[in-house]
């Protein structure tokens, strides 16, 4: 019996990758600091990317742009343009395509590629080839690509956030047998999976390290949290038997959106007015796909950014819908059962439990036909001339958001 062929998976993870493009495509920024921020008229919103000689200065992703310009002074700030780093991450798409069928995008800056089976059309060792792709992709876009290489997708990922970005080269292969050398020194925050909080339980379970997390037994972390337990102990372990595949996205299991407030939300109906435009969006890429939920999120966090506020409910509808008015009006009510008052900044919905939307209930107290045909109106003409050609009243006072995100992408401009 021949011996399983040992998989050579990589993750390619584009260093800064929204200020690289903006770099790339502004060569006099070449070697000066550089960030793409929110709103840099206002000089006010998050940092989303820093260039190398921006973090250099201390600044760091996802920090109030203010404190970046007490940092460093000169920075060049520049408004983030989601279509072209979406266009990018595509043509990198390309790039990596040309080196075997089996890529699997995991962010708009980070691609699994599985080599295992086109390695040796190009006579190279796995670092050689993932130098090469490096170059390609260099030489393409100007960004710079890092590369962890392993054999399963947990260990390729570890090894690029703790092994490979710090290379000079951007490239290193990890296995299984020595993740107790370059991985389990590092801090547990430091691990793919674990967040801050997540990090406060572990301390106080007398676990600081990846490696202390890896040699505690799983039963202790199952019993404490279940599925999750299992699935940071095996990230710690370097166990993962999930394949590179193209069609990780083809099923989804949740459409939602959410938006940060461009000021604080103390009113009801203000409130009501971003509830109904979210609500909107999110059903009418329901019906766009074809589908409708059972079950309805509602999110919010609160104003005050150093003592966060706010909820995630969720209830369960007597029906599947993928109706506006069904949804909203669940949603409203949900929203108003959990807020406690107090101005909000940000606003998300979601619907879960997602079913195929050509068998429905029909009932004698609801027209469903009717409301059906509305929303399908209103998409045609959405589809036809725009997300603004048609929209409710509502969205045209001073709270609707509307308006302003269809030019965006990801709530940033296009």
């Amino acid at each position: 019996m021949s011996k399983k062929q040992e998989r050579i998976i990589m993750l390619t993870d584009m260093q800064s990758f929204y200020a690289s493009v903006e770099k790339a495509m502004q060569p006099q920024y070449k070697n000066k600091p550089l960030v793409v921020a929110g709103d840099p008229e206002r000089r006010s919103g998050i940092v989303l990317a820093a260039c190398p000689i921006a973090k250099s200065y201390g600044v760091s992703t996802a920090e109030r742009l203010w404190e970046t310009l007490k940092k460093c002074p000169d920075v060049v700030v520049v408004q983030p343009r989601m279509q072209l780093y979406i266009d990018v991450s595509m043509q990198i798409t390309r790039i990596l395509e040309t080196y075997t069928d089996l890529v699997e995008p995991y962010s708009i800056d980070e691609q699994f590629i599985d080599v295992t089976h086109s390695i040796h059309l190009f006579k190279m060792t796995p670092e050689q080839l993932a130098a090469k792709i490096q170059q390609h992709i260099l030489l393409e876009t100007g960004v710079w690509a890092r590369a962890g290489i392993g054999q399963n997708k947990t260990i390729a990922k570890v090894c690029c956030d703790i092994v490979a970005k710090k290379n000079k080269s951007g490239i290193f292969t990890l296995t299984k047998e020595t993740m107790p050398k370059h991985i389990w020194p590092h801090p547990v925050e430091k691990m793919w999976g674990v967040g801050s909080r997540m990090r406060r339980h572990l301390n106080r379970m007398g676990i600081y390290t990846i490696g202390e997390l890896a040699q505690t037994p799983l039963t202790r972390l199952t019993k404490r949290w279940g599925v999750n337990g299992q699935v940071i102990w095996q990230v710690a372990n370097g166990i993962d038997d999930s394949p590179v595949t193209t069609s990780s996205h083809d099923t989804q299991k949740v459409i939602g959106n959410g938006m940060t407030l461009p000021r604080d939300y103390a009113e009801a109906w203000e409130i009501d007015v971003v509830l109904l435009d979210l609500v909107s969006q999110v059903c009418r890429r329901c019906r766009a796909k074809s589908v409708m939920g059972s079950v309805i999120s509602v999110s919010c966090s609160g104003a005050d950014w150093d003592h966060p506020t706010g909820f995630n409910r969720q209830q369960k509808l007597a029906d599947p819908t993928n109706s506006t008015t069904d949804i909203y009006e669940a949603c409203k009510k949900l929203f108003h059962k959990f807020w406690d008052g107090e101005p909000v900044r940000r606003l998300g919905i979601a619907i879960t439990d997602l079913v195929d939307d050509s068998v429905y209930q029909l009932t004698l107290f609801d027209d469903r036909e009717e409301k059906r045909k509305l929303d399908s109106v209103m998409d045609t003409i959405k589809d036809k001339f725009g997300e603004t050609a048609i929209v409710r009243a509502s969205s045209f006072t001073s709270a609707g958001q509307t308006r302003d995100r269809a030019s965006k992408i990801g709530g940033h401009y296009k």
